[in-house]
């Protein structure tokens, strides 16, 4: 727990999510708050005129759906609920579409549940499509699907999910904004003794007790879901910052390297955190062997698996699964995840990717296992 440090985190972050909270959002309730939906914008797409890629994880449209439905009672019914969403995603889309617009950048929305995330096939499409709007400049707007999410499968809250797409597109830093300055030791407006955390390691269990453990339904200031969206960014690598939304400029002050809010920094570095959670939980679904060129570039250079240097596929699996990489005499010597199926693995074996659509249908990745998804075996 220390005083700030000029940290070069935020400073050096190329990838970063943004997470804004409903309150901030609709200020309090109210409706979308288009002046500060503006504001933030207006940094977002600084930033990436500055050559970073941003992706803005926004909460409120349940709230802004029940401005348009007219409600005043936020409704308890579960279609209700959903039903507002869908008329509020509408505004919400519209009003990031605006704003972005007029500041030169391209937005789009993309509307996740926690089954994308879980399931591999799905989570490496929603991967896929986030990097290549990131590549093409374009802003994504994401929130969770609450049209078609039920209480068994929600995320809970946009801490989770904020935290969730960080690891998706191994980002490099996570910026949560909130109402608060930032973390506490205890409730400022309780304890007139709280002191204010600058900086300190994200998964520090002492956060999660000061505010108010795991198990705690609120948590002072609304900060557990934070804390343990900060924990759950570090395990891809992803240091995580909580701070005021209402910070003039504190998206750029942040990444200039200025010390605002709280720090949560992750303790592993984002290639080994990867490459660690790759080693450690991944189970193999096939294999496919491969010539001693392509055996080369995998071991030796540590490249991406190009479809034109396997030379057999074996067992079944589906895109997303994984599987090992062969050498000509049967040894290991990788393992990722697979960008094809067993079936579409076997069609495009020894074959150049210019001709994947005629042999599939469809021009999809032009690697069988992107580097980022691969390791070297032991």
């Amino acid at each position: 727990m220390q005083a700030p440090s000029g940290s070069p985190v935020l400073r050096n972050a190329r990838r970063i999510v943004v997470k804004v909270g409903s309150s901030l959002v609709t200020n309090e309730g109210r409706g979308l708050d288009a002046a500060a939906i503006g504001q933030w914008c207006e940094q977002l797409a600084a930033l990436v005129k500055d050559g970073r890629e941003v992706i803005m994880v926004s909460s409120g449209a349940i709230a802004e759906g029940m401005k348009r439905l007219g409600w005043s009672v936020r409704p308890k019914a579960i279609h209700e609920l959903q039903a507002a969403a869908a008329v509020g995603q509408m505004g919400l889309a519209q009003v990031y579409e605006t704003q972005l617009r007029e500041n030169g950048i391209g937005s789009a929305q993309v509307l996740l549940t926690h089954a994308d995330l879980a399931d591999r096939e799905r989570y490496l499409n929603a991967r896929s499509t986030l990097l290549t709007l990131l590549q093409l400049g374009v802003v994504p707007v994401i929130n969770e699907n609450d049209t078609v999410v039920n209480d068994e499968i929600k995320f809970g809250d946009n801490d989770t999910l904020g935290a969730l797409v960080a690891n998706l597109v191994e980002a490099d830093a996570l910026i949560i904004l909130t109402d608060q300055k930032g973390l506490y030791s205890a409730d400022p407006r309780k304890d007139p003794n709280a002191q204010f955390i600058h900086e300190a390691q994200a998964g520090d269990a002492r956060l999660e007790a000061m505010a108010g453990g795991a198990g705690s339904s609120i948590g002072r200031g609304g900060m557990i879901t934070k804390i343990l969206a900060a924990k759950r960014a570090a395990g891809s690598g992803a240091s995580t910052v909580i701070a005021w939304g209402r910070e003039p400029q504190a998206l750029i002050r942040l990444t200039q390297g200025e010390a605002i809010g709280t720090l949560l920094i992750a303790p592993t570095q984002k290639m080994q955190a990867r490459k660690q959670w790759m080693a450690d939980h991944l189970q193999l679904r096939g294999a496919v062997s491969v010539d001693p060129g392509a055996a080369s570039v995998v071991r030796d250079g540590g490249k991406s698996l190009l479809p034109i240097g396997m030379t057999s596929v074996q067992g079944e699996f589906s895109r997303g699964d994984v599987i090992a990489i062969k050498d000509v005499e049967g040894v290991e010597i990788a393992r990722g995840l697979a960008n094809y199926s067993s079936a579409e693995a076997r069609l495009i074996c020894r074959k150049a990717s210019s001709e994947f659509e005629k042999l599939l249908g469809y021009t999809g990745e032009s690697e069988m296992v992107h580097r980022t998804n691969l390791i070297l075996s032991r």
